[in-house]
C-alpha cells in the first residue's frame, strides 16, 4: 500500500542494516586509528602497563562506542519521517541536529533506485530523488528516501504526479470519492438515454408532418 498524505517511515529491516553497516565502520575507523596503538603503548609503559591490559581496554572501549552506535541507530530510526501530498513531498530527521526539507513534485527530474549488497540481504532499497540544480543547470540528489522495502510502486506513485497525472489513488481518495465517481456515471448515462428518447421523439414527429404533407399534396 502506497503511503499518500500521512506519514511513513523506512522498513523495519532498516535498523539491522544500519546497525550493521554502522557498527562495521566504525568498527574499522576504530582499529586503524587506535589499533596500532596498543603493542607500542605497552611496549614504551611496560611498568605500569602489559600488553594484555591494553587489549583488555582496546576492546572495553570498543564495545562501548558499539553499544552507543546501537542507541543512535534506534534514535535516528525514530526521527526518519517522510511525507506525499498533492502537490510536494516533505522529510526530517535527525538525533541532535534535526533536518527537514520541502521537494515540489515539478522540481522533480528523475527518481532512482539504488541497492548495495548487504541491502539486498535486507531486500531493501533507497529512492535517489533527482532535482533540477539551483545554478548551472545541474542536477543533483536532494532527496534520498531511504531503506524501503518495495521501493518500485513508489517510485512509479511519485514519476506519476512528476509527470503531471496524480494516480487513481491519489485521484479518488477512498471508497467516497470512488462512490462519488459512480454516481456521476450513472447520472451522465441517464442524461444520455434521456437525450436519445427526446431525439427518437423528435424523428417520429418529423416522420408525422411529412406524411401529412404528402397527405395534402395528393
Amino acid at each position: 500500500m502506497i503511503p499518500f498524505k500521512e506519514d511513513f517511515k523506512p522498513s523495519p529491516q532498516y535498523k539491522p542494516y544500519l546497525a550493521i553497516y554502522t557498527i562495521a565502520v566504525t568498527a574499522v575507523l576504530y582499529v586503524f586509528t587506535f589499533g596500532w596503538l596498543i603493542f607500542p603503548a605497552a611496549t614504551i609503559f611496560t611498568s605500569y602497563v602489559t600488553t594484555s591490559v591494553a587489549i583488555t581496554v582496546f576492546v572495553i572501549i570498543l564495545l562501548l562506542v558499539v553499544a552507543f552506535v546501537l542507541v543512535w541507530v534506534r534514535l535516528y530510526y525514530k526521527s526518519i519521517v517522510y511525507h506525499l501530498n498533492d502537490t510536494e513531498m516533505t522529510w526530517r530527521r535527525g538525533v541532535w541536529f534535526r533536518k527537514t526539507g520541502i521537494v515540489p513534485y515539478n522540481r522533480i527530474t528523475n527518481v532512482d533506485i539504488s541497492q548495495g549488497p548487504v541491502m539486498r540481504i535486507f531486500k531493501i532499497s533507497n529512492l535517489q530523488i533527482q532535482t533540477a540544480g539551483n545554478s548551472g543547470g545541474k542536477a543533483g540528489s536532494e532527496i534520498s528516501i531511504i531503506g524501503m522495502e518495495d521501493a518500485e510502486p513508489l517510485r512509479a506513485f511519485i514519476m506519476d504526479f512528476v509527470r503531471g497525472v496524480p494516480p487513481v489513488t491519489a485521484v479518488t481518495g477512498g471508497e467516497d470519492s470512488v462512490s462519488s465517481s459512480t454516481s456521476s456515471s450513472s447520472s451522465a448515462v441517464s442524461q444520455m438515454t434521456a437525450s436519445a428518447n427526446d431525439m427518437s421523439a423528435l424523428i417520429s414527429e418529423v416522420k408525422t408532418i411529412r406524411q401529412l404533407l404528402e397527405e395534402q399534396k395528393k
